[in-house]
């Protein structure tokens, strides 16, 4: 078995899978007011599509590592048919989701095969999260986290994006809930990948800001990140962690060791790549097996030093988080 590695030596080994361009939520950063306009089943990809890339990705590429998003991945009829094929593969198997569909899922997904799950819930303020989500769902997500812990996976994470002036005020209640729930609550830079463009630098709340309210109230460590993008801070009173993605103020590039496949079928060698490997073509015109792979390590080769987010050369993606895959 031979590894992904780019030309900066970077291995990779942890493979995004975006299910479905769908979500039920309308989050405001992620879709614009009037909607996005949504892929046709036919373009994309079926269930025996996605399990025969990571199949070859697993067995000649090294990949040990996969995460299912989307879109909301809990909206496809064939989704827990996906886990229990992908989880005899042999991997790590996690899962991101708004949580809505959680309560009657979370039970049947732990059996399948998940190993652990991650919630995105940006506000635990009903009426803020309404505002957020254009769905009065606040209520429904936090049974669907209590759900997710009484399933038993072995870590349930909420991925929190924080911008300023927005919900950048919730940092310690979000911290509470974490602690009270024994959950790992992670705080995500708002990264220029939504979808009605009005992203800029102000509305970051940087790792140091978020570090600094954090200790205003609880002490804390900061611990080993290795490749993983959350930098981890474990309380000294012994009671959890929690995490903060600085992808914007202190970017990590240099140790990423991620590739995404989108709902379409493209291989992206970053989250903000502006060119792709149409996957979905080589798996539709009977390609063989070597040949996709040959392909796919060919893409991983032209991945770049960073993303360049800040500079006055950042070209931002054609897609939003929402089609591209957290």
């Amino acid at each position: 078995m031979t590894t992904l590695v780019d030309s900066f030596g970077r291995i990779h080994k942890d493979l995004r899978i975006s299910l479905t361009d769908r979500c039920n939520l309308r989050c405001s950063y992620c879709m614009p007011a009037e909607g996005l306009q949504w892929l046709n089943q036919a373009d994309v990809l079926s269930a025996g599509e996605i399990v025969r890339v990571a199949r070859l990705l697993v067995q000649y590429g090294g990949i040990t590592s996969v995460r299912l998003t989307g879109g909301e991945p809990t909206v496809r009829a064939d989704l827990l048919e996906i886990v229990e094929q992908l989880s005899q593969l042999g991997v790590d198997l996690s899962l991101t989701t708004n949580g809505t569909r959680l309560v009657k899922l979370a039970e049947r997904l732990k059996v399948a095969g998940l190993n652990r799950m991650n919630i995105s819930i940006d506000s635990l303020q009903p009426q803020r999260f309404a505002e957020l989500t254009h769905r009065d769902q606040c209520e429904q997500v936090l049974d669907g986290i209590n759900a997710a812990v009484g399933a038993g996976f072995s870590a349930v994470k909420l991925n929190v994006v924080l911008m300023r002036g927005i919900n950048d005020d919730e940092i310690l209640d979000f911290l509470h809930f974490g602690r009270k729930h024994g959950v790992i609550v992670r705080f995500i830079e708002f990264m220029p990948l939504d979808a009605h463009d009005k992203w800029n630098e102000t509305l970051v709340v940087p790792e140091r800001e978020i570090l600094a309210t954090a200790g205003e109230v609880f002490a804390f460590t900061r611990g080993e990140r290795g490749s993983a993008p959350s930098s981890r801070f474990f309380y000294n009173d012994g009671v959890g962690e929690f995490g903060v993605i600085s992808s914007v103020s202190a970017p990590f590039c240099d140790s990423c060791d991620r590739i995404r496949l989108t709902s379409d079928g493209q291989l992206r060698n970053c989250l903000f790549a502006t060119r792709h490997l149409d996957v979905k073509s080589l798996l539709r015109s009977d390609t063989d097996n070597e040949t996709i792979i040959q392909a796919i390590r060919g893409e991983v080769q032209k991945k770049e030093a960073g993303h360049n987010i800040g500079n006055v050369y950042f070209v931002k993606p054609s897609k939003s988080m929402s089609q591209i895959g957290g």
